[in-house]
Order: C-alpha cells, then structure tokens, then sequence
C-alpha cells in the first residue's frame, strides 16, 4: 500500500477508467462527479478522512462509474490495490465493518431514491395516458423526489465529516 497526496481540483480517477485499487481517505476531501468536466457535470457526494472510494470497481473489475476529484489543496489517500487488500483488512479488521456500512449506506439511498422516481414517473405516465393534467399533489411529489436527490447528497455530505 501506498499514501498518494493530491492538491484541489486534481483528478484522482476518472469516470470510465479501468478500476485497479480503492482508496481510504486520511486526510482532506474527496468529490465524486458524474460527467466531470463537463456542461452537464454533477457532484454526487463530498467525502471526508475515514471513508472509502473506488471499492466498488476494485471489487468487481467493472469501469470507474463516476470521477473524483481532490477538493482539498491537501488530500492525501491510502491506495488498497487487489493484492494489499487482504493484508489491509486483516491488520485492520475493523475497516470490514467501516467498509460495509459505508456500502450499505450508500445502496439503501439510492434504493430509496430509485422507487420514489419510478413511483413519481409512473404517476406521471399514468396521467398523460388518460389526458389528465398534472395534479397540484403529482406535481410536490416530482419537486420533493428532485429534493430528496439532493438532501440524499448532502446527508452524505455531512455522514462523510464523522469517521467511518
């Protein structure tokens, strides 16, 4: 394992790389971004010291599916690659437990989030089929669904200032 230091707004990896290690956060902040760079860019979550990134690529081979970025001028991360992983779990096995939940966080919102979309874009097909017009309550569904998007990301935000 090895400790890389980043400055602001330095890439770390970008979406669409080929994914080879994670990262543990020791000191600094950590952007995660879809479509970096980009007109249509937008920030999914702020990591903070303690949290992990890029463990789902490395666990499962698959491209990077977002860019992070150092928002930090000294970000410094711990770089777990396949083959140090073990090692780093069974000398810090506590880590497991970090590692999971932070999973496990992340999937319940975005479960979360998923159903009260489909649900709401559902709704919405459902009253353009039949002719009728958005009703008042259909309409505070789609703005609270856009706003639980964005509290999802800011309670990430906010969990990321706690150690993991």
């Amino acid at each position: 394992m090895e400790q890389k230091r980043f400055q602001m707004n330095e890439i770390i990896f970008r979406q669409g790389e080929e994914s080879r290690c994670m990262y543990q956060i020791e000191s600094g902040k950590v952007g995660i971004f879809l479509n970096y760079g980009e007109k249509d860019q937008r920030q999914l979550t702020e990591l903070n010291a303690g949290q992990f990134l890029g463990e789902m690529g490395m666990l499962d081979a698959a491209p990077r599916s977002a860019t992070a970025v150092s928002l930090d001028s000294k970000t410094s991360l711990l770089v777990i690659n396949e083959e140090s992983f073990s090692q780093y779990l069974a000398r810090e096995p506590e880590k497991i437990h970090a590692l999971l939940q932070q999973m496990s966080t992340r999937l319940r919102r975005i479960s979360r989030d998923c159903a009260d979309a489909c649900r709401t874009v559902s709704d919405v097909v459902e009253a353009e089929k039949a002719g009728r017009e958005k009703d008042p309550a259909l309409k505070n569904r789609i703005a609270k669904t856009l706003a639980g998007f964005e509290a999802s990301r800011l309670e990430d935000q906010k969990e990321g200032g706690e150690e993991a």
